[in-house]
């Protein structure tokens, strides 16, 4: 079949990946010009995100572009360490920097997919037969199958679906990069007032990855919090004035955001829709199920690629549509579930919250299996899925040529 996926960030790639192998013709329409940076960093956590990571035989690229991240200590206004967060809670089992996930991916894809960068879906009219499609800039085409792989924000979605409304958790927040003056190599630390989190997290001793997060309760009003998803100075804005008055290294980060090249702002928001497929175009990822923040969405992209792959491999498309859903329905409502709940974590409101918080980090630590207890809260999501076996679609080589694990 030819198929068309809107999006170039993971879910798009990762079902590239699998949709060439499986002998279709594969376009991935992207509307930034060119590959997505980012230098924030993403996680898979446990056996089902990593096993296909290995049948896409990537584990191996990913593991050797890993950030290695170790404990994050969470500090007062004086910098003196007041608890431990460790690595397994960020980091999951393994992390890597956005933008080195997207060379990974495009890597792997880009001599058999066919990449058009700087463009976008127009409009979208589909048949018993096919999808007529317009693009905002390239030629109109025909496709038997069409993917929205685009985001939350998704293109696809608002064209074949209408307007879904996004169910938003009450967090915003930014993340840059900037030179690493803080002697962080792969350690982090964290600043907490109430309704704001700060974190430094030492990738090397060059880069330092910088996140601003904060609750809009208390700091804007509903109104205050409208903006423009592409006025990047009107983001820096609502982020300086959040955290205006804020103590710590704070000011010093404030002013190196001003001119970071790859400051990120965005709520955490997530998407629940009825159904994720209207006759010949699917949902895939952030599109149709984002998770939110803590609700594994990096995995959910992969592990979601597979499984709407392989049933496309093995049935016609209006019922492998009905399979992929039916599947991955409960592992996403599990994933959101565990994310409705992160603002308490992620962006305490209270200092009574925030003592309670460190309290609970510095205790656990002196409980004999610690380290298997933390593994059990970072991953029992993400393994709450059977990942099914679709034979011969999951019989991959790595890139170094090795045959890859099948379960």
């Amino acid at each position: 079949m030819d198929i068309l996926i809107s999006g170039a960030s993971v879910a798009g790639p990762s079902l590239a990946l699998w949709l060439h192998r499986a002998g279709h013709r594969v376009t991935v329409v992207e509307r930034a010009p060119t590959l997505r940076g980012g230098g924030y960093a993403v996680d898979f956590r446990g056996k089902v995100h990593l096993e296909v990571l290995r049948r896409m035989g990537l584990l191996d690229a990913m593991r050797a572009r890993a950030t290695h991240m170790g404990d994050i200590a969470i500090v007062d206004r004086a910098g003196a360490v007041k608890a431990t967060l460790p690595s397994a809670i960020f980091s999951g089992d393994l992390e890597l920097l956005r933008g080195d996930l997207g060379e990974v991916l495009y890597a792997a894809t880009r001599e058999h997919v066919d990449y058009v960068f700087g463009d976008s879906i127009a409009t979208i009219t589909q048949d018993a037969d096919g999808v007529d499609v317009t693009f905002e800039r390239g030629a109109p085409a025909r496709f038997d199958l069409v993917v929205g792989a685009d985001g939350v924000n998704s293109k696809v979605r608002d064209l074949v679906f209408g307007p879904v409304p996004q169910r938003s958790l009450g967090v915003y927040g930014c993340i840059f990069t900037m030179a690493n003056e803080f002697g962080l190599d792969r350690a982090g630390l964290m600043y907490n007032e109430p309704r704001r989190t700060v974190t430094i997290g030492g990738i090397n001793p060059e880069k330092a990855v910088i996140s601003l997060f904060f609750t809009a309760d208390g700091v804007f009003t509903a109104d205050g919090l409208e903006h423009d998803r592409r006025d990047v100075e009107q983001q820096r804005r609502i982020v300086a004035d959040a955290f205006a008055g804020t103590g710590w290294k704070v000011p010093r980060l404030l002013e190196a955001m001003r001119t970071a090249p790859d400051f990120w702002f965005d709520s955490t928001t997530q998407v629940r829709m009825e159904r994720w497929s209207h006759g010949r175009v699917v949902l895939l990822g952030d599109a149709g199920y984002a998770g939110g923040p803590g609700g594994n969405g990096t995995g959910l992209a992969v592990v979601g690629a597979h499984v709407l792959a392989g049933e496309l491999g093995r049935l016609p498309f209006e019922r492998a549509f009905e399979v992929y859903e039916q599947r991955l329905r409960p592992y996403v409502a599990t994933c959101q579930k565990q994310a409705s709940g992160s603002s308490d974590f992620l962006v305490p409101s209270t200092e009574k919250k925030i003592a309670q918080r460190d309290r609970f980090f510095r205790t656990i630590r002196y409980l004999p299996p610690v380290k298997h207890l933390f593994r059990h809260l970072a991953t029992r999501t993400a393994t709450a899925f059977d990942l099914p076996d679709y034979g011969g679609l999951g019989h991959t080589r790595d890139l170094s040529g090795n045959r890859g694990n099948v379960l």
